[in-house]
């Protein structure tokens, strides 16, 4: 499966800080938790790249 692959499958997303100074990525199926954490300054990599990806598709 690739990033232009259709899928149909639902999850949630759930970001958030965790106790142990990590942002936390944490995205659950109906089959499967993924808990994905990260340091600070990668989340805040993980964020510009969220956001050029948003503006790219604003301006297709």
């Amino acid at each position: 499966m690739g990033i232009n692959t259709p899928s149909e499958i639902a999850a949630e997303l759930t970001i958030g800080p965790t106790d142990q100074g990590m942002v936390r990525i944490f995205v659950v199926t109906d089959k499967q938790e993924i808990p994905m954490d990260f340091l600070p300054e990668e989340a805040e990599e993980i964020a510009r790249e969220i956001t050029a990806a948003a503006a790219a598709c604003r301006k297709s």
